[in-house]
């Protein structure tokens, strides 16, 4: 049972208030943070990796460059995160994954030990079940959904997630407790700072 990743990097760091920075390019240990996060999703467990990107694409890109993931350009990355969503899913399917881990690549404390930890439970369920990152009990994220969910997220719209399918869904829901790196992501330059990371241009 494969399970592929959806690394979202198309965004525009809208919160950064300066269109001339990108928080994915902002560096943590000297490695910018679209790159660590794709290193991350490619030392798990999971089958393939697909970095949808978008804004500053060129950039993301040779970011990326050397790592084992596959590159999907969202030109509709304007519209919202849910064209991404769909950009990768769709990659995804028609490489016949079981199951999409959808993880956003601004969370520098995600590790590649915690996607595995949502891969088996996901295979533990036999693909037949959602499963969603958790710290201290609240959900947060990566989530993995599975293949039978594709209509639902083929009609995502706008600048919403998964959460809407996730709700709307009527399978069995498994949390795995990964700690605060559920729900730390990086939108602002405060946040960058705080988590450890540098800004960069």
């Amino acid at each position: 049972m494969g399970v592929s990743i959806v690394l979202l990097c198309a965004g525009r760091s809208t919160r950064l208030g300066d269109n001339h920075r990108h928080k994915l390019l902002s560096e943590f240990d000297g490695v910018s943070l679209v790159r660590r996060s794709a290193i991350v999703a490619r030392a798990s467990q999971a089958s393939a990796v697909f970095a949808v990107t978008g804004h500053r694409g060129p950039e993301i890109e040779a970011a990326l460059e050397g790592v084992d993931v596959t590159v999907v350009f969202n030109p509709y990355f304007g519209s919202g995160i849910a064209s991404s969503i769909i950009a990768g899913w769709q990659a995804a399917y028609a490489g016949g994954a079981d199951g999409c881990l959808i993880m956003l690549a601004d969370m520098p404390f995600i590790s590649g030990l915690d996607l595995d930890r949502l891969i088996a439970a996901f295979k533990d369920a036999g693909g037949r079940a959602i499963v969603q990152a958790a710290g201290q009990g609240r959900p947060g994220n990566p989530v993995i959904l599975p293949r039978s969910l594709h209509q639902a997220i083929l009609d995502l719209q706008g600048d919403r997630g998964a959460r809407g399918v996730i709700g709307n869904s009527k399978l069995a829901r498994i949390q795995v407790d990964i700690g605060q790196g559920a729900h730390i992501d990086v939108d602002t330059a405060e946040a960058i700072v705080a988590a450890g990371g540098m800004l960069k241009a």
